[in-house]
């Protein structure tokens, strides 16, 4: 896997996973000097006893289906605790992977970033094609208590026979910031609604995502901002690219309590159709429970320009090269928020994948 590379160049700290096992855990010891933990949940849950105090508070087995079945049967996973005022400097990250045929992996990942503190957290994950379909639903809690700064990473290639039914949920604080930056070019099916409730004043959360759905995958996602105190704000972006007989649906959904006066969000979704059997839906959902609020909504669906495609063929590019240079520059904005290591390597499966899917 490389990981001890990585490590060294780019992240403060490195876990793996492979099914339910963690096979891998490291921390920088000048991370480690500022009082910063970073386990394996298995093992959190055993040495620090108040970690009840938040697993599975901001998402109880009773939520939902999948919350009730991960509850039950989780295993793995990551646990970060930031002491006050502490900036990690550079992410951390954890490697999960699917190595056996009809497998569930199940890992739980848990945040608590004190007040003052701020973390970057990026998560790959990846399993090689089987002929039994494999289930992930993970869980991912993070506790931003007041301005603390927490940003969560998401690259995601699965193989295409992956159902990918994960939940995600931040509470942010006063005057905390939780950034969701997601890149999915995987799986057969996934639904995936990264939510921030924002209950102290001032807080803030931005929803970055992009999706490349080719044939035969359905790539439900989006986000939830939930504004709860006065003066929050929110940001929903996505990017979807949709190929052959691919589908993609965003989400995105802002609902402004009555006491969150002042509050501000805008939902944005953009998807480029590249072949004719290519769909797409949007379902934008805007409750505000007060007149005091600013909520703004916008949606484009199109198809490359044959105008475009024709300027950089002329330009002694093939039809392969134009439409990758094309879908990359449509998901830039999204790309240039992932860390530049990470951001090159993802181009990089965008353009495998983009043209293995063009012939």
């Amino acid at each position: 896997l490389r990981l001890p590379e990585a490590e060294q160049k780019a992240l403060a700290g490195l876990g793996a996973q492979v099914d339910s096992e963690v096979v891998y855990r490291s921390l920088l010891d000048e991370v480690r000097a500022q009082g910063v933990i970073f386990a394996s949940m298995d093992q959190a849950v055993r040495e620090h006893p108040w970690i009840q105090d938040y697993f599975m508070k901001a998402i109880p087995p009773e939520d939902n289906k999948f919350a009730a079945l991960h509850g039950a049967v989780w295993s793995g996973g990551t646990f970060i605790w930031i002491p006050p005022g502490v900036e990690v400097a550079v992410p951390l990250q954890a490697y999960y992977r699917m190595q056996t045929e009809a497998v569930g992996q199940f890992e739980h990942t848990l945040i608590v970033a004190e007040p003052g503190s701020s973390v970057h957290y990026i998560e790959g994950c990846s399993a090689p094609r089987f002929a039994r379909s494999a289930l992930h639903s993970g869980m991912v809690e993070i506790f931003a208590k007041e301005g603390a700064k927490v940003r969560f990473t998401t690259v995601q290639n699965w193989s295409k026979n992956v159902y990918n039914l994960s939940n995600k949920r931040a509470l942010a604080h006063a005057e905390a910031a939780v950034d969701w930056v997601s890149g999915s070019l995987g799986s057969k099916v996934t639904m995936l609604y990264p939510t921030t409730v924002l209950l102290g004043p001032g807080a803030r959360t931005e929803n970055l995502a992009f999706t490349f759905a080719q044939d035969g995958m359905w790539l439900d996602s989006g986000g939830r901002a939930l504004h709860r105190a006065p003066g929050t704000t929110s940001r929903l972006v996505s990017r979807s690219v949709v190929q052959g007989t691919g589908k993609s649906v965003f989400r995105g959904t802002v609902h402004v309590y009555p006491l969150a006066k002042g509050a501000k969000a805008h939902v944005e979704c953009s998807t480029l159709l590249l072949t004719p059997g290519a769909r797409t839906e949007t379902i934008p959902i805007l409750n505000a429970e007060t007149d005091d609020v600013e909520l703004g909504h916008e949606a484009t669906v199109g198809r490359v320009s044959q105008d475009q495609l024709f300027y950089l063929m002329s330009r002694g590019l093939s039809q392969a090269q134009a439409m990758s240079l094309i879908v990359n520059g449509f998901v830039s904005p999204i790309l240039k928020e992932i860390p530049l290591e990470y951001s090159i390597e993802l181009r990089g499966l965008l353009e495998m994948s983009f043209e293995k899917a063009i012939g």
